[in-house]
């Protein structure tokens, strides 16, 4: 149980700090009141409520005119970048002890093998006589 709620807290801690550092833009086209069009990764498409004017006649259609309603919302979240340093920042000192004490650390806990067999590569004495038969000596 205490296993699997460090598990659940290592993973939350990771996501907050991911979404934390994560930006994004959201793209939003508004006609009137009414959202017409919204996009994650690229511009909103507009409505094509421009003003068009027949080259013919020379008049403008009333329901082609400019419309002064259409708005574009952009919303930026913009990620922190506190947590973005780089090695290089640090002191050359800094960085012979860090890449040192981390050399150390990582060796200090090396895995031993439980099913450690010391005798594996040796092969067992030849059988001449059973010594507990000549002897008759067996442990009841």
């Amino acid at each position: 149980m205490k296993e699997t709620l460090r598990q659940i807290g290592s993973f939350t801690m990771a996501l907050l700090v991911l979404f934390s550092t994560m930006s994004f833009t959201v793209d939003m086209h508004y006609c009137g009141d009414q959202l017409v069009d919204f996009s994650f990764y690229k511009t909103a498409e507009n409505c094509s409520m421009k003003a068009s004017s027949s080259k013919a006649t020379g008049e403008t259609s009333i329901m082609e005119m400019e419309m002064d309603c259409c708005t574009d919302l952009e919303i930026v979240l913009e990620g922190q970048d506190d947590l973005k340093i780089s090695f290089d920042q640090f002191t050359f000192d800094q960085q012979i002890f860090i890449s040192s004490f981390y050399y150390t650390y990582v060796n200090l806990f090396e895995t031993v093998d439980k099913d450690l067999i010391s005798f594996k590569e040796y092969s067992p004495p030849l059988l001449i006589r059973d010594i507990q038969i000549l002897d008759q000596t067996f442990l009841i």
